[in-house]
C-alpha cells in the first residue's frame, strides 16, 4: 500500500452518514452522538479527540446553525444539518458556517425544502471528493518520490504541499462565503 493510500484510508474520507443511516424516529442527544461516533471515530487523530460532544451540539443550537429542536429530540433534518456542520467546521469559522447554512434553515422553516435531496447531493459530492483526494495525494507523492531526498525530507515536502493546498481550498471557501453573504444582502434589499 502506498503512502497516499495509507493516509487516505486513515482519514476515512468515504465515511459519512448516509440518509439511510439516519433513523426515521427522532433521537436524543446521546443517540445523535453515538451515531456520529460510530461513523467517524476511526478517522480521529487520537483517542482524546471527540467526534461530537453535547457542548458542541448545544453551541450549534444556541448559534442557530440549525432549526430549533422539539422536546429535546433531534429529527432526521437536524442530523443532516449537524452532519453538514461537522464537515464544514474543519475549514470554516462558526460565523461562516452560520452564513452558509442560514439560507437552508430559512427554507426549511418557511417552505417545503427538499433537505434530504440536498443532503444526498452533498453525500455524492463528498464521495467524489474522496476519490479525487486519493488521486491528488498520489500526484504529490510521485513528485516527492522522484527527488533524491531522505524520508523525513519527503514527508516535510508532502506536509508543506498539503498545507498549501488546504489553505488554498479554505481561502476559496471563505471567498465563496463572502460572495454568498453579499448575494443574500442584495436579495433582502
Amino acid at each position: 500500500m502506498s503512502k497516499s493510500e495509507e493516509i487516505t484510508q486513515k482519514l476515512g474520507l468515504e465515511s459519512t452518514i448516509h440518509e439511510a443511516d439516519i433513523p426515521t424516529i427522532d433521537l436524543y442527544m446521546d443517540q445523535v452522538i453515538q451515531l456520529f461516533d460510530a461513523t467517524y471515530s476511526e478517522s480521529l487523530r487520537n483517542e482524546e479527540e471527540k467526534v461530537l460532544t453535547k457542548t458542541m451540539i448545544n453551541n450549534y443550537a444556541k448559534g442557530k446553525l440549525f432549526i430549533p429542536i422539539k422536546n429535546k429530540k433531534y429529527s432526521k433534518d437536524h442530523i443532516m444539518m449537524i452532519s453538514l456542520i461537522y464537515q464544514l467546521k474543519g475549514a470554516l469559522s462558526i460565523k461562516d458556517i452560520k452564513s452558509v447554512l442560514e439560507p437552508i434553515n430559512e427554507k426549511i422553516d418557511t417552505e417545503d425544502f427538499p433537505l434530504e435531496k440536498f443532503y444526498h447531493s452533498w453525500v455524492k459530492l463528498q464521495q467524489k471528493n474522496a476519490q479525487n483526494f486519493l488521486e491528488e495525494m498520489k500526484s504529490h507523492e510521485i513528485e516527492v518520490e522522484n527527488q533524491e531526498t531522505e524520508e523525513t525530507d519527503k514527508l516535510i515536502l508532502l506536509i508543506a504541499s498539503l498545507s498549501n493546498m488546504s489553505n488554498a481550498y479554505r481561502k476559496a471557501a471563505e471567498l465563496l462565503v463572502d460572495e454568498l453573504t453579499e448575494l443574500r444582502k442584495g436579495t433582502r434589499q
